[in-house]
């Protein structure tokens, strides 16, 4: 797969329900980037990448927990009760992306100072 360069651009509320509703992968790619850059509530931004790490694709899932570490990095909070689970699933079983979730779990692990997946030597 060749990589690009894109800007992520933010969405609107009206754009984020569209490109869910629409369930085209490259938008859904972007998407969780755009929410865990932009988004300003958190919880809200959060929701929608773990309910997007749960899609069936697995570039969709890891860009999902790339999302949330830009929600730790811009808004220095995540729920752990909720996050841990879900990240540290993606990271034993998204072999294909491997490499974008470790970077993301030490990003989370950075700026929530959590200590997710240590055991994995990250």
């Amino acid at each position: 797969m060749k990589r690009r360069y894109e800007e992520i651009r933010e969405y609107n509320d009206q754009e984020i329900k569209e490109i869910l509703e629409r369930q085209v992968i490259e938008e859904l790619i972007l998407l969780p980037l755009s929410v865990g850059l932009y988004l300003h509530n958190w919880r809200v931004a959060q929701n929608l990448c773990l309910k997007l790490a749960q899609h069936d694709h697995a570039h969709v899932r890891a860009n999902a927990i790339l999302g949330l570490a830009h929600i730790a990095r811009t808004e220095g909070e995540l729920d752990k009760r909720l996050v841990k689970p879900i990240v540290l699933k993606e990271l034993k079983d998204n072999q294909e992306h491997r490499g974008t979730i470790i970077d993301a779990i030490s990003d989370i692990n950075l700026f929530l100072n959590w200590n997710l997946a240590k055991k994995h030597d990250l």
